[in-house]
């Protein structure tokens, strides 16, 4: 898949190092708004790779990640490649999150909003994903 910062990259180069996590996404899914502000917490840890995977155009994408404030690196798998990664993985609605091994086996599966798998991630990589006293919702359909 093509990186939005440039180059190319497979599952392999990305789980080369240990598991990842792949959030695939579309700008204008709200519940993909509400979610990776909290996968951008996640990653500022550093303790667990976190990839987005778009299913938009590279322009559309830059935005989102300026608006929501994302700096985890982006992958695009868009019209013009075929959405080749979502169908492999199935991608049925966004937003989809895998954590996957470094044996490329997915071993957790996040579909829509989850407030406590979001939770579930923080403390696998030790950081508390909410903030004191911030209201979210438990659930939300994508």
């Amino acid at each position: 898949m093509p990186r939005l910062a440039g180059g190319w990259a497979t599952l392999n180069d990305l789980i080369s190092n240990g598991p990842v996590l792949l959030a695939f996404f579309k700008v204008t899914c709200p519940v993909c708004q509400l979610t990776f502000p909290f996968l951008e917490r996640l990653h500022l840890a550093g303790t667990l790779p976190i990839y987005g995977i778009s299913q938009n155009d590279a322009e559309d994408t830059r935005e989102f990640n300026r608006e929501f404030g994302v700096t985890f690196p982006t992958l695009l798998d868009n019209e013009e490649n075929g959405f080749a990664a979502s169908n492999a993985f199935g991608i049925s609605s966004v937003p989809t999150v895998f954590l996957i091994g470094r044996d490329g086996a997915i071993s957790r599966v996040i579909e829509g909003w989850r407030k406590k798998e979001i939770e579930w991630l923080g403390a696998k990589t030790g950081v508390s994903p909410f903030r004191r006293g911030e209201s979210v919702p438990e659930w939300k359909a994508g």
